[in-house]
């Protein structure tokens, strides 16, 4: 966190499902922004993008999702089970963050799926929607992605952590602070994350809410340019983006400038505009 611009606020949220870490960072009056990591991400990995821009435009609110690594701490017997639960979880934390609203509520891979389900059920107190390479919301996952993460998920080891990592980024050079800490979440207690279906896409079409998608386009979890497309069918008045030499895993730490730059635009586009797609 030593990295993060500025100081950074440090809360732990009371919620149904145990005590939610949140790091806070730039002004207090800006336009809150809720950023959820991806599985196993922390809200750490979200330095990069407040150091690129994005905490100069928003209040930054990193989220440590409950019963993932990181510093919330999961009630007894009361861990979330279904979208349904993380959407309740997800609506206690906004709900301290920004009881007032709006908020711009963005998500990496596994954290973009629980924001998707969330904003499908509960519209109501977003102003954006931003999807960062989402995983199972416009395409499912490539076996060959899964067998090769199965290792990590059955019995994870830093060593494992790293070849994973360096296979999927296809050698990316990644913030040595963040690898360490992926290091440390080997020893994290396991626990089965939530699993489910699809969120409802047409809820997500609906004008009420700002949708802006971003894939990587050298992702290995998923064919990006066919869940692209898929975006683009689903939600035809969302901006749909793809970075072509970025990969899923790498996407929040080596285009954090991207992604600065896209949330920092709040220039609303018009109703039912046509999608952007850079191949």
């Amino acid at each position: 966190m030593a990295g993060w611009p500025g100081p950074v606020d440090a809360v732990e949220l009371p919620t149904p499902y145990g005590l939610t870490r949140v790091n806070s960072c730039g002004p207090a009056g800006a336009p809150p922004l809720v950023l959820l990591p991806g599985g196993g991400a922390t809200s750490a990995v979200w330095g990069a993008c407040a150091a690129a821009g994005a905490a100069r435009t928003h209040r930054v609110h990193a989220v440590d999702l409950v019963g993932e690594p990181g510093l919330s701490v999961p009630a007894p017997g009361r861990a979330p089970r279904t979208p349904e639960d993380l959407a309740d979880w997800l609506d206690a934390v906004l709900d301290g963050l920004a009881p007032h609203g709006p908020v711009t509520l963005a998500g990496h891979s596994y954290g973009a799926w629980i924001a998707a389900h969330h904003a499908a059920r509960r519209p109501a107190g977003l102003d954006r929607l931003v999807l960062l390479d989402p995983t199972q919301v416009f395409a499912g996952l490539r076996p060959g992605y899964v067998l090769r993460a199965l290792p990590v998920l059955l019995r994870p080891t830093p060593e494992r952590i790293r070849s994973f990592l360096s296979w999927e980024t296809r050698g990316a050079a990644l913030d040595p602070a963040w690898l360490r800490l992926q290091d440390e979440t080997a020893r994290f207690p396991a626990a089965r994350p939530v699993t489910g279906p699809r969120p409802d896409l047409a809820r997500l079409a609906e004008p009420d809410v700002r949708v802006d998608v971003l894939f990587a386009g050298r992702a290995r979890c998923h064919d990006p340019g066919r869940a692209a497309r898929a975006a683009r069918e689903a939600l035809p008045g969302a901006r749909i983006d793809v970075l072509p030499e970025v990969s899923h895993h790498a996407l929040p730490l080596t285009a954090a400038a991207e992604i600065a730059r896209l949330l920092s635009d709040q220039v609303r586009s018009d109703a039912r505009a046509s999608a952007v797609f850079r191949q």
